[in-house]
């Protein structure tokens, strides 16, 4: 591919905030710094740790360690409980500081930002100027540990695979003059979007190492994956700003929200797991109503852990046992339910009821560990059809006082009482994927 049918220019920009959470904690704990530091999910041994300083990760322990494997790695490791409100805080400050130098055209987790250069902004000495200044500015208004990695491309796509090409505090450009040859010394897992099993389909299909995958042509690439993201991977790994082939573009509206919670050892029975269920539809409820949403549709899981008879006896008869991310073995049930749109906290409360009601019972159900609840097929409030009677007992008033009032005192201040041995439980857990937003006092 010719340099002249794509100039040697970016446009765009990868901000990827260096062990972020581990971070935050060392600008807040001067007496962190220089020191591993370990973020916790859950504090039991049996969790798993959500970020790890750089001092960490060099005696070897980092994202999704185990609490119990990285203090035997490292016995003076400083663990921390994590704050989802404070990280969404500092996100929220590092966006603004980034905005002072640049506009941000895209927000893919907490801790990655992107921009998009435009015009002279788009020669190199200039985007490298602009990068230089996000880190300075960062470094000025929100603090001196905050370090990020920024990759400059031709494309959204290898901008984000230039961020993770040095760490920390990084700064890559791939030009379009220097592509594909540049990223051919990479793995397939450092592409975006390729995980362990994607991965191991390409491994099927004998694409092992990125020249061969380099090596294809653009039908060879569609057909590998067998749609039109392998046309637009071809595109872009040769540094093309598109390549969806002429794809319908995703409508980038809300399919759905939700909350879910490893539940504590406390909680880890039916009447706990019903408790903090009901913390998390009342969290996703009020979610609803800020974002102006009705739900179609409620999804539950639960997860059920077993004891070593009950992985044995499913073993003999050869059914599939399935692990846990904290280790613990496990065994799963899910329902739906769908009902009228709905946005208010008591009919959601209804479904949910009914659903619990179906939940499984007996041997291998004692123990629940995890819950989640999901509001699906979101429909926006301007869309939903006006209702010919209203609602019985004024129920979307009610969810609107108690909006009002935990909005200015806390999302927790007033709620109904099957939540009550839960209400300090179940915090909003930090998010990766899911940007913050503050609704009064609190991020959600």
């Amino acid at each position: 591919m010719s340099s002249s049918a794509h100039p040697d220019l970016f446009t765009h920009l990868h901000i990827d905030l260096n062990s972020f959470f581990a971070s935050v904690e060392q600008q807040l704990h001067p007496e962190y710094r220089g020191k591993p530091v370990g973020v916790c999910g859950t504090m039991a041994d049996t969790g798993a740790l959500i970020a790890a300083s750089y001092e960490a990760k060099a005696l070897g322990v980092k994202t999704l360690t185990k609490v119990g494997e990285a203090k035997r790695l490292i016995p003076d490791i400083i663990l921390v409980d994590g704050s989802h409100t404070v990280y969404s805080e500092f996100s929220h400050n590092i966006a603004k500081a980034v905005e002072r130098v640049c506009p941000v055209a895209h927000t893919p987790s907490i801790d990655e930002m992107v921009c998009e250069l435009m015009g002279r902004e788009r020669n190199p000495p200039a985007a490298r100027r602009i990068a230089l200044d996000i880190k300075q500015a960062i470094k000025d208004d929100v603090g001196e540990t905050l370090r990020c990695s920024i990759g400059m491309a031709p494309n959204r796509y290898l901008a984000k695979i230039a961020s993770d090409m040095q760490k920390p505090d990084g700064l890559i450009g791939l030009l379009p003059s220097q592509l594909p040859r540049a990223i051919a010394h990479l793995d397939l897992r450092d592409l975006p979007g390729v995980g362990a099993r994607t991965e191991a389909r390409l491994h099927a299909k004998g694409i092992t190492t990125m020249p061969e995958l380099l090596a294809l042509d653009r039908n060879g690439m569609h057909a590998l994956w067998d749609s039109v993201w392998g046309d637009r991977l071809y595109h872009w790994l040769r540094g093309a700003d598109t390549g969806d082939d002429g794809a319908p573009v995703d409508s980038g509206i809300q399919k759905s929200l939700g909350h879910s919670h490893v539940l504590g050892p406390e909680h880890r029975s039916p009447q706990g797991a019903w408790a903090v269920a009901h913390k998390l539809l009342h969290k996703a409820s009020m979610r609803l109503r800020m974002e102006k949403f009705h739900a179609a549709t409620m999804a539950v899981t639960i997860k059920y852990s077993l004891t070593r008879q009950q992985k044995a006896e499913a073993e003999a008869q050869q059914k599939k046992v399935k692990q846990h991310s904290s280790g613990i073995q496990q065994t799963g049930w899910g329902m739906e339910a769908r009902f009228r749109p709905a946005q208010d906290t008591l009919t959601l409360l209804e479904a949910l009821q009914g659903i619990w009601k179906q939940a499984p019972q007996g041997p291998g159900y004692e123990k629940p560990f995890f819950v989640g609840v999901t509001m699906r097929n979101l429909i926006q409030d301007a869309d939903v059809p006006v209702m010919l009677f209203e609602e019985p007992g004024n129920r979307n008033q009610l969810s609107a006082t108690m909006d009002k009032l935990n909005l200015k005192y806390g999302h927790s201040t007033l709620h109904f009482a099957g939540m009550l041995p839960a209400r300090d439980s179940a915090p909003t857990r930090i998010a990766f994927t899911q940007i913050p937003v503050q609704y009064g006092t609190e991020w959600m």
